[in-house]
């Protein structure tokens, strides 16, 4: 028998045994009559690779005790993590079409049944079952949930804010961090369409929300950037290191531009070497070995490089280390350099950069959503010898 075929075998068993134990508690006379045939001619029907001809077994029996409904529920479930979703859909309209069910075994079932129409991305129809579910104050955290989870996919975020609301308020669970989130995609939306002064509305909405999100702070800070106001843009820049130091290497780049754009070269050295007490790692070190080479000398950039690579080991100060050696190498160095400037390439070719802390996912690029798990400000930049 195959790995399919022992899943369905042990599925009824289970659900079977299950009864046989509620029996023993209740009565042993509580069993409808034919249950038990029914069940066996069910795994009888699995067993020769006939699933539909089971499931219509199974349904008979959620007709004579709907005491079944909740095997039935799970049953269909299971049929939809297993990428079986037309039978779960079947299932679960099967039951809900049932006259014996009670409202509350009906609602269940309709909670399931728009879980199976977001499987089969029909999500117009799985949005009605929510939203009426939500209205009946039926499973509402949890309709609420889906909700957001099909306006997220389809990039509506004004509902998507609505609903964050109200699933803080029916069940306590802090949602601004996230609300924040869908405010900055909003702003984003807007920047796209060229409307900046939208964008910075939708931006201070996100921090009034959730101050503390990096995203807000960073967006605005590009924003005066590109539109020439260089104080505006440290500050804010400034803001989000505060606000999440692992934000650091998303920072720099505008931060620094920043700073030569406004003639601050001075205060930008300071800044990174105050970053340096703080932040453990390498991007901060590279960003202040170019002012120390562009003020100082090659040589004193190697030395400064190589003392701060005792204290954090990195494959790409390392890199960076090499390079600046090559510059006046020859003969055998040369040629020892270049060797090394290989081997480290290749340690940092196509390894991620950013990882999920949520599901591990890992990333050569900066994600807001972690593309894998859908969580918002889980993905950040990997530490360590061969990361950040």
């Amino acid at each position: 028998m195959g790995e399919v075929g022992l899943f369905w075998l042990l599925l009824p068993l289970a659900a079977l045994s299950g009864w046989f134990m509620r029996g023993r508690r209740e009565s042993p006379h509580d069993a409808p009559d034919g249950f038990t045939t029914n069940y066996f001619r069910g795994l009888n029907y699995l067993l020769n690779e006939q699933p539909d001809k089971a499931i219509e077994v199974f349904l008979k029996i959620a007709e004579v005790d709907s005491n079944t409904v909740e095997t039935h529920l799970a049953l269909g479930s299971l049929f939809r993590r297993r990428g079986e979703v037309d039978r779960a859909i079947r299932f679960h309209q099967n039951l809900i079409s049932r006259p014996g069910l009670s409202d509350e075994q009906k609602k269940q079932a309709l909670l399931e049944l728009g879980e199976d129409f977001m499987r089969a991305g029909l999500l117009d129809r799985a949005e009605k079952l929510f939203v009426e579910l939500v209205e009946a104050e039926s499973y509402t955290p949890s309709a609420i949930e889906h909700l957001i989870a099909i306006y997220q996919q389809e990039r509506d975020w004004q509902h998507s804010i609505e609903y964050a609301k109200r699933l803080q308020e029916v069940s306590g669970r802090d949602m601004r961090p996230v609300t924040a989130q869908f405010y900055c995609e909003m702003a984003q939306t807007a920047l796209n369409d060229g409307q900046p002064d939208v964008a910075l509305s939708n931006l201070k909405r996100a921090q009034r929300t959730h101050s503390g999100c990096v995203r807000a702070s960073l967006m605005e800070g590009r924003i005066a950037l590109v539109q020439g106001d260089y104080d505006r843009s440290i500050k804010a820049l400034q803001r989000a290191v505060d606000q999440d130091l692992d934000y650091l290497p998303e920072v720099l780049e505008p931060l620094l531009t920043a700073y030569a754009k406004a003639d601050r070269e001075d205060e930008a050295i300071a800044y990174l070497k105050q970053t340096l007490t703080r932040y453990r790692g390498i991007s901060p070190v590279l960003a202040l070995a170019e002012f120390v080479q562009r003020r100082e000398g090659k040589q004193a950039a190697v030395d400064f490089i190589g003392e701060q690579l005792k204290i954090r080991p990195s494959v790409r100060g390392l890199d960076y280390l090499i390079g600046l050696n090559l510059r006046d190498s020859d003969g055998q160095a040369r040629e020892n350099l270049l060797i090394l400037s290989e081997l480290t390439s290749r340690l940092l070719a196509n390894k991620p950069v950013y990882r999920c802390g949520h599901c591990g996912f890992g990333a050569r690029s900066h994600h807001w959503q972690c593309p894998s798990c859908k969580q918002w400000n889980s993905v950040k930049p990997i530490h360590g010898v061969a990361g950040e």
